[in-house]
């Protein structure tokens, strides 16, 4: 598997164009504006987009997934359920922040944490990381040592807990849980900003370092 990052949005969102590089078969996480951008980056790499993948309901991160599923015919897969307030709030969201075409959709599947997902001959697993939203997943590619966070954790940061039904806790949680058990050598890919490692943040950030942990 191989991955492209391409900030879009006046929010700078990290979307993700993976593909496998047997089939050429991808898929993209997080397609929150500038669908014709990602459609000509999936060209210009050589990839069918087989599949959308959703991590959370926000518009920046699912404002143009209804505009691509329809141009790409493919299916939309993710969030958790526990997001459909989020999505059934795109259009207006996309009127109060300017995204032109944000559109509600119905996701073809939602997921579950311990559910993978697959495109071409990759297989992702799926981790329920609640917090900054309440239906907020997490895509690991564990033999690659990757995964995709969305806005659970940053370099340096976390997501904010600050909108409806987001909790502090509960993000904390998740990070402590369900991201770290997979390794300090896995690289991630958050929803805005430079990738790192989970070893860095653990070493490094000033929410979620194990000293900071620690008390």
């Amino acid at each position: 598997m191989q991955a492209a990052i391409m900030p879009v949005t006046p929010f700078q969102q990290n979307c993700s164009l993976l593909w496998c590089t047997e089939t050429m078969q991808g898929a993209v996480v997080d397609p929150g504006g500038e669908v014709e951008r990602i459609i000509g980056a999936a060209a210009e790499h050589k990839i069918t987009i087989e599949k959308i993948l959703i991590t959370h309901g926000h518009i920046d991160h699912a404002g143009g997934a209804a505009e691509l599923a329809e141009r790409c015919g493919c299916p939309i897969e993710g969030p958790e359920k526990g997001d459909a307030f989020w999505i059934g709030q795109l259009e207006e969201s996309g009127e109060k922040f300017g995204f032109d075409g944000a559109r509600i959709f119905e996701p073809t599947r939602w997921l579950q944490g311990g559910d993978d997902v697959t495109f071409g001959n990759v297989t992702l697993a799926v981790r329920h990381c609640p917090g900054h939203t309440p239906g907020h997943v997490v895509f690991v590619e564990q033999a690659l040592g990757l995964a995709i966070v969305g806005d659970v954790l940053f370099q340096g940061s976390i997501g904010r807990t600050d909108f409806p039904r987001g909790d502090h806790a509960t993000l904390i949680r998740s990070i402590t849980e369900q991201l770290w058990p997979l390794g300090n050598e896995v690289a991630f890919i958050p929803g805005h900003g430079q990738v790192s490692t989970f070893g860095a943040e653990r070493e490094n950030n000033p929410f979620v370092s194990d000293a900071v942990l620690a008390g």
